[in-house]
């Protein structure tokens, strides 16, 4: 018996089918797994972005803006892409998927720190003392997690590494830390154990609520509730990359990084609209930069983000999803008497794509030895206003600080006009 017409079917022929017995268990079961497989669709093409975080400073000018003519070129050659760009020969993946992604080789930052770049390319504001910035993944969790009433878990992860702050947005859209394996710490308890806490946290909420301590009390209960829900959803498979083949992990390159961007893939399908990955390692190459990049950077990066394009496309995912790959400075273009690049600020590139945004370009450009800008510039903001635009997030959008003062959505920043238009 065939139930999976319901588009056309009305209430009382549903009905009449559900009263004819021992068939109609089978019919209700592919009906609600019908109903099942929308809710499925509708996730898999609710708009997200995957960060890849690469902390310490990518040698951006080894891997997406070679310059072999110069001094400063370094090693590795450029190689052509699907593209119209040339990127770093230890790329090679990468360049084959190149159409569905782009380029900004012009970021100009001033925040050549560690800590103070890190702060600035999450939030698109420097740090200031009177007010701490949410990123903009709490942004996104904000704007986008709280309107997804089926999203039982987290609106934004953290894999592999601890996160930013959600500043003054608070702590209901904090990142959501797992390691690359989705380990959280005792939510794989027993169930029994698990219900005994439950009990004796209940009964000590209960009693703290009724000292009449105002809205704190009841405010830090709910956040214990929103804990328990998260412990016993079945959103929480999204975690488990291990029931995933064999086969599909090591299209990701079968390293602790691949398995981090697929479980991002993962936990977009699930609802989740932003998720950031962590890089493990370290990209602060001051020393040896260049056996360090072909022999153990990027090799991971290649075949990671090369799979997570590809399963991205065929899910069909792709248009919905914002890839975005940065880090807080790329490196000098003067090479150190070490073999190593250090911190640099003024001329530096990013990889982005995904999300309905034009792919195979080179925005903006450096001159011939790497260490100045000649076209348009771009900052963190216009960064984040771009990824905003292809999350549907008014570029209109004011926050308020616990102290009133209106932030613009991403500072302000415009999008780039050569991956919208």
């Amino acid at each position: 018996m065939n139930l999976m017409k319901p588009a056309g079917m009305s209430r009382r022929h549903f009905l009449s089918h559900v009263a004819m017995g021992g068939a109609i268990t089978l019919g209700a079961t592919e009906f609600l797994s019908h109903l099942q497989a929308n809710a499925a669709e509708v996730k898999r093409h609710q708009k997200a972005c995957i960060l890849i975080w690469l902390g310490g400073g990518a040698p951006t000018i080894d891997m997406w803006d070679l310059k072999p003519t110069s001094r400063n070129g370094g090693e590795f050659k450029p190689i052509s892409t699907k593209g119209d760009l040339q990127i770093s020969e230890h790329l090679p993946e990468i360049a084959k998927e190149m159409d569905s992604l782009s380029v900004v080789r012009s970021m100009s930052t001033r925040e050549a720190d560690h800590g103070r770049g890190t702060y600035y390319m999450h939030t698109s504001f420097v740090p200031n003392p009177t007010v701490v910035h949410p990123s903009f993944g709490s942004v996104a969790s904000y704007e986008l997690g709280t309107k997804r009433s089926g999203l039982e878990i987290p609106a934004f992860v953290s894999v592999g590494g601890g996160g930013m702050s959600p500043g003054f947005l608070g702590m209901a859209h904090a990142p959501f830390v797992v390691d690359a394996r989705g380990q959280i710490r005792n939510v794989d308890m027993d169930k029994q154990r698990l219900g005994s806490r439950l009990q004796m946290l209940g009964a000590i909420e209960d009693g703290f609520i009724r000292t009449d301590r105002g809205d704190v009390a009841q405010a830090h209960k709910d956040v214990y509730q929103k804990a328990v829900n998260l412990m016993t959803s079945p959103q929480m498979e999204a975690f488990k990359v291990n029931s995933e083949s064999a086969e599909t992990k090591q299209a990701y390159g079968g390293h602790a990084f691949g398995d981090s961007l697929l479980m991002a893939r993962r936990l977009v399908e699930t609802g989740v609209p932003f998720v950031e990955v962590r890089f493990p390692g370290g990209w602060d190459l001051h020393n040896d930069v260049f056996n360090t990049l072909k022999n153990q950077r990027l090799p991971m990066l290649d075949t990671g983000i090369a799979g997570l394009v590809r399963d991205l496309k065929s899910r069909s995912m792709l248009e919905d999803t914002t890839i975005i790959c940065m880090a807080e400075f790329g490196r000098t273009p003067r090479i150190n008497q070490n073999v190593g690049r250090d911190h640099w600020a003024a001329s530096w590139s990013t990889l982005i794509g995904g999300g309905g945004l034009n792919g195979g370009l080179a925005i903006g450009e450096t001159n011939e030895d790497g260490d100045r800008i000649v076209s348009e510039s771009y900052q963190p903001g216009d960064l984040w206003a771009t990824i905003a635009h292809a999350l549907r997030i008014p570029l209109d959008t004011v926050h308020t600080s616990k102290r009133g003062r209106p932030m613009k959505l991403a500072n302000g920043g415009q999008p780039i006009k050569g991956l919208i238009g």
